[in-house]
């Protein structure tokens, strides 16, 4: 499951910095072994709202009662949009695995071949995938993603006969791009 989670991040990086677009952090819950969806964070305004909304990523796994989750996320992204320090390589894909006992830190650093220029400025980038570092258990992780991992094995409690389904819903009005395996569909 984590080379098939791994390389559907890789390719979403690949096609998005082509583009010209560096992908926002990206949230994978599991329920027993089995992925709930995809959710990727909503547009954010840079310094608390992006802290916020790349936190209340974890409201998904909450309601799903996930017991493991993997995020995704661009070092420089991540920093600039919270207005924090840049903490480890960059450009790098930054991939968490986390349960309630602790995580493991996985890093993809690569560096950008330029594909294209806009007239406007915007570059088209290709990834050059560098060696993955080790795998770091208990890794330092930047505070947004430490509190959606965190948030992520806190019960949801909604007066709903579908917490899950509501927080659905809820998150995409929010603007929370959310794609469902079928077996979590509403």
């Amino acid at each position: 499951m984590w080379n098939g989670l791994v390389g559907v991040a890789k390719e979403t990086y690949t096609a998005s910095l082509g583009e010209g677009v560096v992908p926002r952090p990206l949230m994978m819950p599991l329920v027993r072994g089995e992925l709930v969806g995809l959710i990727w964070v909503r547009p954010l305004k840079v310094g608390q709202d992006a802290l916020a909304g790349i936190a209340e990523l974890a409201n998904i796994a909450a309601a799903a009662g996930a017991d493991e989750v993997v995020l995704a996320w661009e070092t420089h992204d991540v920093a600039t949009a919270c207005e924090l320090p840049i903490v480890g390589p960059a450009p790098c894909l930054n991939m968490v695995v986390a349960t309630r006992d602790g995580h493991v830190l996985h890093q993809f650093p690569y560096s950008e071949q330029l594909l294209s220029r806009s007239a406007e400025g915007w570059a088209s980038v290709a990834p050059d995938w560098r060696p993955a570092s080790a795998p770091q258990p208990g890794g330092e992780l930047v505070p947004p993603i430490q509190a959606a991992v965190n948030f992520s094995f806190t019960p949801i409690e909604l007066d709903h006969p579908d917490p899950f389904g509501v927080t659905v819903v809820l998150m995409e009005e929010d603007g929370y791009r959310i794609s469902l395996t079928e077996a979590f569909a509403r």
